[in-house]
């Protein structure tokens, strides 16, 4: 080690500042060895709008909220330039937004490159020595200590708390993370004027303020703001923070021992904040592990970091559920695996690894910190079924490339998305079937659109959307080749909600008393799909599917009309009579036939899929029966020559091609369905 990273430990050593609690001297000798020109210039590059201009911080609590910087239109983030703060530019039609919610929005993403430069910048003067990348870190940092304090508490954001450099308390946590982490880099060579200034006027004012405004429950911004105070604590030596952040009512702990479901599955239901909230308690651990207030020995990182590769698609990527913007929904979180590997030294988290770098360089900061040799091997394609219901998800994956996922789990919260027994497909790799996730928060289609029960593959009435509720398994067998699921959700008793707050957006009085149970059965070429509906008030009951098809018009001999769902056209109806074999291109056929023994009317239109730029293929089964059956038999090899009829109280399948017969048999059915 040279002569500055000598005197730097030697000052540590004999004040009153301590040791750097992120890297330790060996990890600093080993990042600099393993450090290459390539790393430099992608640390740089990443870091170029705050290296290449002079230093800009806002003066007044001007930022808002990053989920605003959306084309209202496409549903797509607007292009951000460093040298228009007033036009920003949609990369669909070029079309230019001014004034607000775009200009707040523009200064919330300098504020979160301003913050990441303060932790990276820093970085590279630990691997190289250049003071330039020091005097732009303290000039940061000294420049946001001056007007932080006098920052006006701000935020409209719905459900969710103030920030006063942003408009929410979570935005605070992100940037004092990093404003924290680059602090912790260089206190050591400050002197005591800048070293307090920034302690006092950023960290300890910005802890206070999350302290005030951490709310009471459970969530991923709670653990985001309690990672960024103990982070914080840890820093400055600072056990008030520490306590409230790691022991405290709905600290650290508390989070993890009541936002966990049984299965290991972060409470609100969607895999990107189950790794979200992982990320905050990992960040945290980097500081604190050797510590009294270190939460690694306990079992429920282990249980996190294991669920989401035991979900994964063909394709690699998780359950598109619930909030998840798109690229949310891949793997490719180094700064946890490689952290988690280095302290638990799991094979598999060293495969997930693997798999990561095959698509990209091994040249984060973590990796040259934190990192450790890599076994040979890749995280391989799962191939058995999965059924969970303590995490809530079933995947049946009996052929190669295809997978049908249904989600049982209990509602989540704000995250969630209104589709309990909600159903997802993939064939040859993609998704047919899809879950199409969500946009950016701020975009109208986000609550107006993807976030609604009609968006999603399951029951839908009167156009509405389902309320809370806890689907439970009726029955579960896994054969050699066949694989059957009987699950159910009843609208009959009050929901129970989770500790955390909610939008409410449902219609109580359209599911009242209703009782959906889905059959689904899986076959070597099949998968049948029966819903089946308690309708006691004689209600429009809808079974919706999404089929992500190249098929550019919907069926014939039918009539236009107004369906019941907004932004969705282009719907054409025409009854249902026995059964109807429909084929979609997608890559090659595949064909779903519909039948009901009800009065039932085929609906097939179109609707935004996301982004908002193509469209996606509606087919719905519409009835208004007190007992209601729709049966969806979807052939993967695209013949479809398929007969369905119902026998008491069986649905019998019969495959002509194959001459294979399937029967589903709705014995599970109580008295109070007749």
């Amino acid at each position: 080690m040279n002569a500055i990273y000598q005197a730097i430990y030697s000052i540590r050593a004999n004040n009153h500042r301590g040791i750097m609690k992120l890297f330790t001297q060996a990890q600093i000798t080993r990042a600099r060895a393993r450090v290459t020109p390539k790393i430099i210039n992608a640390l740089i590059e990443r870091n170029s709008d705050v290296l290449n201009h002079d230093i800009l911080v806002p003066s007044t609590g001007c930022a808002t909220w990053n989920h605003y910087f959306f084309c209202p239109e496409h549903s797509v983030r607007l292009q951000w330039e460093r040298r228009s703060p007033n036009k920003h530019r949609c990369p669909i039609d070029g079309a230019v937004f001014t004034g607000e919610p775009y200009y707040g929005a523009w200064w919330r993403w300098l504020n979160g490159l301003n913050a990441r430069a303060c932790y990276e910048v820093a970085v590279l003067w630990l691997l190289t020595d250049d003071s330039g990348y020091l005097n732009k870190v303290i000039a940061l940092l000294m420049q946001y200590a001056k007007y932080y304090p006098d920052y006006q508490v701000h935020g409209d954001i719905p459900y969710n708390g103030p920030g006063k450099a942003n408009a929410q308390t979570l935005c605070e946590a992100n940037c004092h993370a990093d404003f924290a982490r680059g602090f912790d880099i260089i206190c050591s060579v400050l002197n005591d004027e800048q070293y307090n200034y920034i302690a006092d006027r950023l960290l300890r004012c910005g802890a206070e303020f999350m302290m005030q405004h951490r709310c009471r429950q459970i969530h991923n911004h709670e653990v985001i703001i309690n990672a960024t105070i103990g982070m914080i604590g840890t820093i400055l030596d600072d056990e008030k923070y520490l306590d409230f952040a790691v022991r405290g009512e709905y600290g650290l702990l508390y989070q993890l021992e009541h936002a966990l479901l049984p299965g290991g599955m972060w409470f609100e239901g969607s895999l990107h904040y189950h790794l979200y909230a992982l990320q905050g308690f990992i960040a945290f651990e980097k500081l604190a592990q050797k510590g009294a207030y270190s939460l690694m020995g306990h079992k429920y990182y282990r249980q996190m970091l294991a669920l989401p590769l035991k979900l994964l698609m063909p394709d690699m990527t998780m359950p598109k559920v619930n909030d998840c913007v798109n690229g949310q929904e891949t793997i490719v979180h180094t700064d946890i695996y490689e952290f988690a590997y280095g302290y638990y030294q799991d094979p598999q988290y060293a495969q997930v690894l693997n798999h990561i770098y095959m698509s990209m360089p091994r040249t984060s900061i973590d990796a040259l910190f934190y990192g450790e040799d890599l076994p040979e091997g890749t995280l391989p394609p799962p191939a058995k079924t999965l059924h969970d219901p303590g995490s809530g998800f079933t995947l049946i994956r009996n052929h190669p490339g295809r997978a049908v996922c249904i989600k049982h789990g209990p509602y989540g919260g704000e995250h969630d998305h209104y589709d309990r027994l909600n159903l997802i497909v993939f064939n040859n790799y993609r998704a047919v079937i899809p879950d199409l996730g969500t946009t950016g928060y701020g975009a109208p289609l986000h609550y107006g659109y993807y976030k609604n029960t009609f968006a999603h593959n399951t029951l839908c009435v009167n156009g509405l959307n389902q309320p809370p509720a806890a689907p439970r398994v009726l029955f579960w067998e896994d054969k050699e080749t066949v694989c059957t699921l009987v699950t159910e959700v009843a609208w009959v008793t009050p929901p129970a909600l989770p500790n955390s707050k909610v939008r409410v957006e449902w219609d109580k009085n359209s599911y009242d008393g209703i009782i959906f149970r889905r059959y689904i059965k899986v076959t070597e070429n099949l998968l049948i799909d029966i819903l089946e509906t308690h309708n006691p008030h004689y209600q429009c009951v809808d079974g919706v599917y999404h089929i992500a098809s190249e098929n550019k018009s919907v069926v014939q001999n039918s009539h236009d009309f107004k369906i019941c769902y907004p932004y969705v056209t282009q719907a054409k109806e025409q009854p249902l009579m026995g059964k109807k074999r429909l084929v979609y291109h997608i890559d090659e056929p595949l064909s779903i036939t519909c039948f009901s023994t009800n009065t039932c009317t085929l609906i097939q239109a179109k609707g935004p899929n996301n982004p908002s730029t193509s469209l996606i293929d509606y087919l719905v089964l519409r009835s208004r029966e007190r007992h209601v059956l729709q049966v969806f038999v979807t052939d993967f090899t695209g013949q479809g020559n398929i007969d369905i009829v119902r026998e008491g109280h069986n649905v019998i399948v019969t495959d002509m091609t194959s001459g294979k017969v399937h029967t589903l048999g709705l014995y599970l059915l109580t008295d109070r369905i007749q």
